[in-house]
């Protein structure tokens, strides 16, 4: 009890004086001291001073605030992750072990929260931008393409039909020599603008249950007008990977899960979780139309759209199967008409967390 207090004593200064939320919770999981941004921005309470951080982890929007405390405490390593508070600000989380060398043991944690939601909009809208700009580009390149492969076969036709007089023929050969440049030009432009798109980012640890609450937000309207149910089993929440990238993963499953439902049904839509030893595993079911066996060799093939009548590029599933592959990951589909879909993603992960 002494030793804290005597922590106590060398932090209050610090502690009443910085603008950076901060908290010190001991190794028994106490909460010691919190900084007065702290307290207004999780409304915290003197009185929750001396009380266990248990107590009052519903204050911090991150369900696993108190492993990785526990975490921090047993390794001596810090911890740094971005995190969503229950106001939708998002943050820098750094938990920093706290070593008394006197007594050769680490005796509790500092949690710092740096405010950076400004950063993380500015992502977000540059997400929608690549996003629109990818989109763009795929649509033009296969608008591009029909015609080109059009005029290649009328050009068949009429080499076929032409009296093949040396004029003629060196005509043609230009015309064909021309698509073929035309084509490699809409090739390599979409093919560099695809692999330039998988190097840019890098993996970090994420949180799903934020990721999910942020794709909640982006598909609100959808999620409204169709009247969707949205249930969550996650029984593991950590995994490293791209964030604009998972995102981009579970936003258009589960936007295709809302849009591809019969018009007459409330879509419902199940998002589970669980790890093993090696995998981070994603399941999303739901009840919605369903695929065909038939249709599912192609299904994640670009441009390929089973229902011409639901609003869409065709580049969605395309684009997942990407990303997952990409990273060493793959994703299972089962499905029958009329029964719903189940996607299944496993990601590769160095050490899982429970």
């Amino acid at each position: 009890m002494e030793s804290n207090q005597n922590l106590n004593e060398e932090l209050e200064n610090y502690f009443n004086n910085t603008i950076i939320p901060q908290l010190f919770v001991d190794a028994q999981l106490i909460l010691r001291k919190f900084t007065p941004p702290a307290m207004t921005q999780f409304s915290l309470d003197p009185d929750f001073i001396g009380k266990p951080i248990q107590q009052i982890k519903d204050h911090f929007r991150f369900p696993t605030l108190i492993d990785n405390i526990k975490m921090v405490i047993q390794s001596g390593e810090i911890l740094e992750k971005e995190i969503q508070t229950n106001d939708f600000e998002w943050y820098q989380m750094n938990i920093l072990p706290y070593y008394v060398r006197r007594e050769n043991r680490t005796n509790g944690v500092i949690v710092t929260f740096v405010n950076i939601t400004s950063r993380i909009r500015d992502l977000r809208e540059q997400e929608n931008m690549v996003a629109e700009y990818q989109m763009l580009l795929d649509t033009i390149a296969h608008d591009i393409k029909n015609p080109i492969s059009a005029l290649q076969l009328s050009l068949q036709a009429l080499e076929q039909q032409s009296g093949s007089t040396g004029r003629e023929t060196l005509l043609l050969k230009n015309m064909f020599g021309s698509i073929t440049a035309i084509k490699k030009v809409v090739e390599d432009l979409t093919l560099e603008h695809w692999n330039r798109d998988g190097k840019q980012s890098n993996e970090e640890l994420l949180d799903l249950g934020n990721i999910l609450e942020d794709v909640r937000l982006a598909l609100a309207p959808q999620i409204m007008e169709s009247g969707a149910f949205i249930r969550q089993r996650l029984d593991a929440v950590e995994v490293k990977f791209v964030r604009r990238k998972l995102r981009s993963v579970l936003y258009n499953l589960l936007a295709n899960a809302i849009n591809y439902t019969a018009t007459d049904v409330r879509p419902e839509i199940e998002i589970s979780s669980y790890s093993t030893d090696s995998l981070f595993i994603i399941v999303i079911s739901d009840n919605g139309i369903g695929i065909s066996q038939k249709d599912q060799g192609s299904i994640f093939e670009k441009f390929q759209r089973l229902n011409p009548e639901k609003e869409g590029s065709g580049v969605g599933l395309y684009l997942v199967n990407g990303i997952i592959m990409s990273a060493g990951g793959k994703i299972h589909l089962e499905s029958a008409p009329g029964k719903g879909s189940v996607f299944k993603i496993c990601l590769k992960q160095q050490q899982a967390v429970h």
